[in-house]
């Protein structure tokens, strides 16, 4: 039940956290607002509007009294209840008149003016109307053959302080949530500087100088991200100097080499050491390219659909069909993408003779799919292929062409622009490449 109970309130409850502080602040100023609205109109307004109301009806009555009793004169009677009680009545002779008024059972006035008007006089012998006037209140009561018409002032059966009140207590509530709405956006903004940053980090963009900032909290988690980014760079940065090191230091000795082969007399084992050698140098070269694939290139906007026409078509002599989404854009590193599409369409043509390149977008992510016809790969090991220099016997012939880096490339490309990338069999029965990258 409670678990239940936990899951709902989880769904209706937003997902910002700066609506979620936003209603830590607001609910209890409006629950406050409802309980001191509520105990004012019931232990004030409604009371003050009901003793208003009846001292108003207590004093028609007593003027109809005295005005019954012959003892009197009527016409001094009507001059002091006019000046000193401040009603203005005339006596209207229309015995035809209809007692039957509209109830309004949603307005206090009309109720409490009701319930005391019932304790004095029977039903048919009232009737009233608040809203002809906008400051009085047309009040009729049965006498002989007619009626007294009674137009009475407002402000006489009920409190001009209501609007006040209301006036009062909505305004600072109001101020104080938009000052509330500043402060919680200027709390919140270091998060979503913080998590920008390392989205732009995960992606491999590069980040200018990070200034943490915000609450202690969150300035510390800032502090800590900087420090690690700044570790991972030098990482990154010692790991290419190093690369570079041996690249140099394995290319002279490879040069050396080629030059004493190339006296050898004996032809055969010549071309099998050549052989080796240009096999040493492609691994080096490849190895590399994979180190290097997640180089510091800066983002920049391009058309994706027209990049994919330019990579297809130095394979015009291949058969390689596109059904590609027009003037779609994506914002990334050009070259870097060029790279991947290149090394799958390579891989695809090498064990298939045919293959489809397709491109589609959606509201978040934009879906390459690149199929062939070849042998395909056992499911078993569609993610072991994406190891660096892992190769399998089986399905795809093993060849001394490749080194086991091409989807490795691929898969560390497509990740560090924060999108994903999956095998899976494709509709002509070979290998089908899917890559998933965000909007």
């Amino acid at each position: 039940m409670f678990y239940g109970l936990s899951s709902f309130v989880k769904r209706i409850l937003p997902k910002s956290l700066f609506y979620r502080a936003l209603l830590i602040v607001a609910i209890p100023v409006i629950v406050l607002q409802l309980v001191i609205t509520i105990v004012f109109f019931d232990s004030l307004w409604i009371k003050t509007t009901k003793g208003m109301t009846r001292a108003l009806v207590n004093e028609i009555s007593t003027f109809l009294e005295f005005y019954n009793d012959e003892n009197y004169d009527k016409t001094e009677i009507k001059k002091l209840f006019s000046v000193y009680q401040d009603l203005n009545f005339e006596l209207i002779e229309e015995e035809n008149f209809n007692f039957e008024y509209n109830e309004r059972w949603f307005s206090p006035i009309d109720r409490t003016l009701r319930r005391e008007l019932k304790t004095k006089f029977k039903i048919d012998n009232f009737w009233f109307d608040t809203t002809k006037y906008k400051e009085l209140i047309d009040i009729r009561i049965r006498y002989k053959l007619g009626y007294f018409k009674f137009l009475v002032p407002r402000d006489r059966v009920t409190s001009s302080s209501a609007r006040i009140f209301a006036l009062w207590i909505t305004v600072p509530a109001l101020i104080m949530v938009f000052i509330s709405l500043i402060f919680l956006k200027n709390q919140t903004r270091p998060i979503t500087n913080l998590a920008r940053a390392a989205e732009k980090f995960g992606k491999g963009e590069e980040i200018e100088e990070f200034k943490p900032s915000g609450a202690l909290e969150i300035r510390q988690a800032g502090y800590e991200f900087d420090k690690m980014r700044k570790r991972i760079i030098r990482h990154l940065n010692q790991r290419s100097e190093m690369l570079s090191g041996i690249s140099h230091d394995l290319r002279t000795p490879l040069t050396r080499m080629k030059l004493q082969v190339a006296f050898i007399k004996e032809k055969e084992l010549a071309d099998k050491l050549s052989e080796d050698i240009n096999e040493m140098e492609k691994m080096l070269n490849e190895y590399l390219q994979f180190t290097k694939s997640s180089f510091q290139e800066k983002d920049e906007m391009f058309n994706l659909t027209e990049l994919l026409v330019e990579i297809t078509k130095k394979y015009s002599k291949q058969d390689i069909s596109i059904n590609l989404m027009p003037e779609v854009f994506l914002n990334g590193r050009k070259n870097l993408i060029k790279r991947c599409i290149n090394n799958l369409i390579d891989n695809a043509i090498k064990y298939g003779e045919k293959v489809n390149v397709e491109l589609n977008k959606s509201n978040q992510n934009l879906f390459i799919r690149i199929e062939d016809n070849g042998p395909g790969i056992p499911e078993n090991e569609y993610e072991n292929v994406f190891k660096p220099f892992y190769k399998i016997n089986k399905g795809r012939a093993d060849s001394k062409s490749s080194v086991g880096l091409g989807l490795s490339i691929a898969s560390d490309i497509v990740r560090s622009h924060g999108g994903n990338i999956k095998l899976e069999k494709s509709k002509m029965n070979g290998l089908g490449v899917k890559i998933f990258l965000p909007v």
